[in-house]
């Protein structure tokens, strides 16, 4: 049993690697810089949990297969972690994003937090490159949460919300061309709008997940979770999930809270409606009952330079290696 045990563990951890490029930004408010400059990668290849019985090298082309992380986001009851065992493990840094484009003169100082031109996205991006980080998906970090399977080093994640046009337009083609792939969680009363802001429509929605991006929910119509009554759960989260799934023709299995907020009720929720993943921001504390649904990231600050960024991303996430 010991043996078949170690042999499953061992299939699972090495169908998951998987290596992207990544890029980096730093977390202060100071003027935000196009220079990239070149950090210590000196990481070994692998990422090795402690809680893990084997962890293998990723795959030497970087890649897995549907397959591989479909098998792994399955995994039946009884071959997932407890909670304690999730919450030991060391976050993943999470970068939330919203708007990508030039600051307009009508926008606020506090939106300019939200709106990242395009010359620092690029370039905070850029020193995730260079430093070494590669970027995963939700199935992988589900994996590695609640297996213990091995990730590439310096793993992050990139996330949007809302779904506006200029992450499809301006966003995506930067950071499809460092070779990182991202989340997008969409807010469905906009699918297709046109306006001052305009929003991506059901053809680009479904190219993004076409293009190996994984696409969620963030709800109908941006409302807070934390004020939910019974018919709220059927029109910003039952509805919503069945049309992308409908856009995609993928299964939607992870959410995005609006203005990062949750409570423990919200998590139970989202549990009872099979949702794998859902992501708060960084100011509170993971639920300990359910801290898959409770996952921490940080907004990308259209003021931060790469630096920044990069001193917000040790400064947040808890001990691995950055």
């Amino acid at each position: 049993m010991i043996l078949f045990r170690t042999l499953l563990l061992s299939a699972l951890a090495a169908a998951l690697t998987v290596g992207c490029t990544s890029t980096n930004k730093s977390g202060t408010t100071d003027k935000a810089t196009t220079s990239a400059a070149k950090t210590d990668s000196e990481t070994d290849s692998r990422t090795r949990d402690p809680d893990s019985e084997t962890a293998e090298k990723p795959a030497a082309d970087g890649t897995a297969t549907n397959a591989d992380t479909a098998a792994l986001a399955d995994l039946p009851a009884g071959k997932i972690a407890d909670a304690a065992t999730i919450l030991a493990r060391p976050e993943v840094p999470i970068l939330c994003y919203h708007q990508v484009r030039e600051w307009r003169a009508s926008d606020s100082k506090s939106a300019r937090d939200y709106i990242c031109p395009t010359g620092v996205f690029k370039a905070q991006l850029q020193l995730m490159a260079d430093s070494g980080y590669h970027s995963i998906l939700p199935d992988q970090l589900y994996a590695y949460l609640t297996t213990g399977a091995a990730l590439p080093a310096k793993p992050f994640m990139i996330t949007f919300d809302d779904g506006p046009l200029d992450q499809y337009e301006i966003a995506t083609p930067i950071l499809e061309k460092l070779g990182f792939k991202a989340s997008y969680y969409i807010m469905t009363v906009a699918i297709g709008r046109r306006g001052k802001t305009p929003y991506m429509d059901k053809t680009q929605i479904k190219d993004l997940a076409d293009r190996g991006h994984n696409v969620g929910c963030h709800t109908w119509d941006h409302h807070n979770v934390k004020k939910y009554t019974a018919d709220d759960w059927k029109t910003q989260l039952d509805e919503p999930t069945e049309k992308i799934a409908g856009i995609t023709g993928k299964p939607v299995t992870d959410f995005a809270y609006p203005f990062g907020l949750w409570n423990h009720e919200a998590t139970v929720e989202l549990k009872r409606r099979n949702y794998k993943m859902a992501y708060q921001l960084a100011e509170r504390k993971r639920d300990p009952e359910n801290p898959l649904l409770s996952v921490r990231r940080i907004i990308a600050s259209g003021y931060w330079s790469p630096k920044t960024l990069m001193s917000n991303i040790k400064g947040t996430f808890n001990k691995r290696e950055l």
